[in-house]
């Protein structure tokens, strides 16, 4: 069991993966998306080709909202990706794989794939073209029923692959008599929505027509270029406009009218926005591109603002009004709640920009800075309340964070660097970031490419060093987690080193480390005598957060040592005055004490109230490796007390997650014996075959179902819901206000279901289930489930009120 010790979503397990919505609306492309939509379903590798800014993400998207896959689409966007070897890593992370026991992360995702019908879609490849067909020809080769959907600037060249060549949008003939027309799915219809979207009230006359056609045809047809100038219509008339956008293409490129390529065109067009803009909205559009990913206010602030000694060329006080004015300017475009991004096109212009202002180095060093204050907060804060919100951060900013340690560590950054100085400083900050990183690289299941980031710490220091001594620590720990044999010399040459360079921090994260080591490698004794010496270093410290590590980790020294008198009083120990909040240690501690309280007889009761709890806190965070102990050892329970059917399907699902996350158990010899005992018994009482289907329906179905049903004590896994339910409340009279998902909690609420009851039906958390209800009722001015039940009674249609609770008959 994993334990992060501080150095000095979405649910995981959800089978199906949400599309972004598309919140401008989609224009034209309705012959591309049939010939897209028949790709997709004769051929297994699809690529959607063309020139940056022509929509081949947004095609995409729109194609697979459309196609059918039994297990959904799953979007990897690669465009915050530099390092090629980093792509495995990328889908593992989407697909909500934790660390893998001694397999590449390339075979955990095809272990993963194997069995699943899903359209995996690698978004934005035309910079990782090798790695992609590599990924591409052994996930095409290891699996069956797997289609990929790819865009890219250039084909994969992969065989089989069939190619969609997407172009610019059409453009009328100024001189065929065009008249406007709302439906022509042309580039003049999409100026006008997206005019419509930035000026209300905006409609396209006749009289502005041609001059809109002329626009357009100077822009090739680009989307992306064609919504740059769409949104300043709120400064200039339509005429006006198209008479500046044709002068301001001319000068910015230097070429004849008509001459230019496609892609000159659109960085001609960008070149124009960018002129637009004030200096204020520049400094901040060229500082911006240092960002690989989303990001959002806070961090973006720090970034981009900058005070200098002859006066500000942008305050940190003007950051957020300046954002807006790029938003404004659709530069920077809003990617969900409260966070925002630039298309590569814009980024990539703008790192151009920030080159020429030679402030590349600077602004880069700001990015790193900012991202290792970040993080060293996450580890101060540990163990503090507001621990789920600070962790789902870190999953937000997990590209950025790639991003300036790719920037830090880099070798050519080493050897091409006029100031050795500052390249030896920057190295040393994210050699300081990956190892502030640590608790996060197990947190968020990250263990193969924390250690990846290690090694590279190690690469860059290869010398006597704290960097190097806290690389090693953290090697050791992280590589214990998935079974490396070098774990126990690592630890033992972090302690040596950290002794020599006088880091008393990490001299005591060397003994944790070798603790660890020492406990997987079945060394119970001497690795209870190391914890001595690590408890010791830490208390003079003052380290409490390291100190309820330790305490995990003896714990589960004991549980494997058959001690659990002694598991459950430091799992205990470790869990007395948490904050409420807290989901990390918590959870461990109470998976723990379900290990313990199984090895001691007459506690059953305690035992699985332990591991519900255990699912609970760890499901919370996404930890499937905690979930799966839980599970385990509520099923031993189950087949313990004759509950077999029960016992079986539990077992199926916490064997999904091992397979997702390593080794079953972490390859307790004493732990292996009671699955076994237990798997025998329900082989049993069922007959292999039943057991064989049961096993097999718990580790297909949603972990967050799961874990739902395992908690309320279910004996039988219900029927999936149907995925046409949420059809039914279409039909609804009048403009509530309510999403489509929030209907749909409405009308289970009146219908008489508990919150936990529509969580298990809908296959999603009970505290989500929470949430939607308590936003139904805010919408709706209503503060009970019976005025719910009443309200809907005269607005649903007729042949769903019979279904309602009795109160809407009252």
């Amino acid at each position: 069991m994993n334990s992060p010790a501080a150095p000095g979503g979405p649910n995981l397990g959800q089978r199906r993966w949400q599309l972004p919505a598309d919140v401008s609306g989609f224009v034209g492309r309705s012959g591309e998306l049939v010939r897209l939509a028949g790709l997709l379903a004769s051929a297994r590798l699809v690529t959607v080709a063309g020139p940056g800014g022509v929509g081949k993400t947004r095609l995409a998207l729109r194609a697979a909202a459309d196609a059918t896959a039994a297990d959904g689409n799953c979007l990897v966007e690669l465009s915050g990706l530099s390092d090629p070897e980093l792509l495995p890593e990328t889908v593992a992370l989407r697909l909500g794989l934790q660390q893998a026991s001694t397999a590449s992360r390339l075979d955990a995702v095809l272990n993963e794939l194997r069995g699943r019908k899903l359209l995996l879609i690698l978004d934005t490849c035309e910079h990782l073209t090798s790695a992609s067909a590599g990924f591409v020809k052994a996930v095409l080769r290891e699996t069956s029923d797997i289609r990929v959907l790819a865009t890219s600037r250039q084909p994969l060249h992969v065989p089989g692959e069939e190619v969609l060549r997407l172009g610019p949008l059409p453009v009328p003939s100024a001189d065929s008599g065009s008249t406007v027309n709302a439906g022509a799915g042309d580039a003049v219809e999409l100026f006008a929505q997206r005019a419509a979207a930035a000026v209300s009230g905006f409609t396209l006359t006749q009289p502005d027509l041609p001059d809109v056609i002329r626009l357009c045809r100077r822009l090739d047809g680009i989307p992306l270029a064609i919504e740059l100038a769409a949104v300043r219509v709120r400064a200039l008339p339509v005429a006006e406009l198209a008479a500046r956008i044709d002068a301001g293409l001319a000068v910015g490129t230097g070429t004849r009218r008509g001459t230019i390529s496609r892609h000159q065109t659109l960085h001609a067009a960008i070149e124009w926005s960018y002129g637009l803009c004030t200096d204020e909205e520049k400094a901040a559009w060229r500082r911006l591109s240092v960002f690989a990913g989303t990001f959002d206010l806070a961090v973006a602030r720090d970034v981009i603002a900058v005070s200098r000694s002859a006066g500000e060329d942008l305050s940190p006080e003007r950051a957020e009004e300046v954002l807006n004015g790029l938003v404004d300017k659709s530069v920077v475009l809003p990617a969900g709640i409260a966070r925002y991004r630039l298309l590569d096109s814009v980024r990539e212009f703008g790192a151009e920009r920030l080159a020429e202002a030679g402030e590349d180095t600077e602004c880069h060093e700001r990015h790193l800075s900012r991202y290792l204050s970040l993080t060293r907060d996450f580890g101060h804060r540990l163990v503090a309340d507001g621990q789920q919100d600070r962790l789902s951060q870190l999953r937000a900013e997990h590209s950025n964070i790639r991003g300036a340690l790719e920037y830090g560590l880099t070798d050519a950054c080493k050897k091409a660097d006029p100031d050795p100085d500052a390249g030896a400083a920057r190295a040393r900050a994210a050699a300081k970031l990956a190892g502030a990183l640590f608790p996060y690289w197990v947190m968020s299941g990250s263990i193969r490419e924390g250690m990846r980031w290690q090694d590279r710490v190690l690469d860059r220091f290869c010398d006597l060093s704290p960097e190097r001594a806290s690389a090693l620590a953290n090697l050791s720990l992280l590589g214990t987690a998935v079974g490396v044999p070098e774990a126990v010399g690592q630890a033992n040459e972090a302690i040596a080193m950290a002794a020599r360079v006088g880091d008393e921090w990490t001299h005591a994260r060397g003994y944790l480390a070798l603790q660890f080591a020492l406990t997987t490698a079945g060394r119970y004794q001497e690795a209870l005598e190391v914890a001595k010496q690590a408890r010791w270093r830490f208390e003079s410290l003052g380290a409490d957060h390291a100190l309820r590590t330790l305490d995990l980790q003896v714990a589960f020294t004991h549980v494997h040592a058959r001690n659990p008198e002694a598991a459950l009083e430091h799992a205990q120990r470790l869990m007395r005055g948490l904050a409420p909040g807290e989901r990390w240690l918590r959870g461990n501690g109470h998976a723990t004490s379900a290990l313990a309280y199984y090895q001691q007889q007459g506690r059953q009761i305690e035992c699985e109230k332990a591991a519900s709890a255990a699912v609970r806190e760890t499901q919370e965070i996404g930890y499937l490796v905690g979930e799966a102990y839980s599970l385990e050892v509520l099923a031993w329970l189950a087949a313990d007390a004759g509950r077999c059917q029960r016992a079986a399907w539990l077992l199926g699902a916490a064997q999904g997650l091992w397979e997702r996350t390593g080794g079953r158990l972490s390859g307790s010899a004493v732990l292996e014996g009671y699955h076994q005992r237990s798997a025998a018994l329900a082989v049993g009482t069922l007959g292999a075959a039943k057991y064989a289907e049961l096993h097999a329906a718990g580790a297909t179905r949603p972990i967050a179902q799961i874990a739902a049903l395992a908690v309320a004590g279910a004996d039988v896994l219900p029927e999936l819901p149907d995925p046409t339910a949420a059809d039914e409340v279409s039909g609804w009279e009048g403009n509530d206000g309510l999403t489509a998902r929030e209907r749909e909690i409405a009308m289970l609420v009146a219908r008489g279901l508990s919150n936990r009851d529509i969580a298990v039906r809908l296959v999603i958390s009970k505290r989500t289930v929470d949430a939607h209800v308590n936003h139904i009722f805010a919408k709706l001015g209503l503060s009970s489930r019976v005025q719910l039940t009443i309200w809907l009674r005269d607005r649903v249609p007729v042949r769903l009120v019979d279904e309602l609770s009795p109160a809407a008959h009252a």
